[in-house]
């Protein structure tokens, strides 16, 4: 399940999450991981390892304090009780909660979106974010300005640079 885990995380390209029913113990953490999670207004998600004598796993305990706090973490931990996609949005677990119907064509907006745009950049944005936890303000502050480096220099960047000074939406190619 780590391993599980660490790949969604770790995978350059942004991962969209969609929960459409319970999402519980390694399905919870499998969620948590994604870069951006649409749940159904059905849909709730449970810490459930409480509720079988054992700890958190598959990277439970090291995903949920970082969204959504230390004592909250600790609270859904320690109870496992179900927490429902709207009590989910408003700590910040999920990014949105939609119709069920809608569930499917939010997350494939939000896919197209990220796809459209400059994947490269995205991507880069998305180690940064996730490094930003485990690093110091100069170390993040280095590692901003080698990524600067790395990105400047691509494709999407000149024409992103250059639909700015045309006053153009730009249309990015991924590399």
């Amino acid at each position: 399940a780590q391993r599980l885990v660490a790949a969604v995380m770790d995978c350059e390209k942004p991962v969209v999450g969609a929960v459409n029913g319970t999402a519980a113990g390694i399905g919870a953490h499998l969620a948590l991981a994604c870069d951006l999670v649409v749940a159904a207004e059905e849909a709730r998600f449970i810490e459930v390892f409480v509720r079988r004598g054992i700890s958190p796993d598959g990277g439970g305990a090291y995903l949920l304090p970082r969204i959504v706090g230390l004592q909250k973490a600790k609270e859904l931990v320690f109870f496992g009780d179900d927490l429902p996609a709207a009590e989910a949005a408003r700590i910040g677990l999920v990014n949105r909660v939609v119709p069920r119907d809608q569930l499917e064509a939010t997350a494939a907006e939000l896919a197209g979106r990220l796809a459209a745009g400059p994947t490269k950049a995205i991507g880069m944005a998305k180690w940064l974010l996730n490094r930003s936890f485990d690093s110091d303000r100069a170390t993040s502050f280095d590692e901003e300005a080698w990524a600067q480096d790395v990105i400047v220099g691509t494709a999407d960047a000149g024409e992103g640079l250059r639909a700015f000074a045309e006053r153009r939406p730009p249309e990015f190619k991924g590399f």
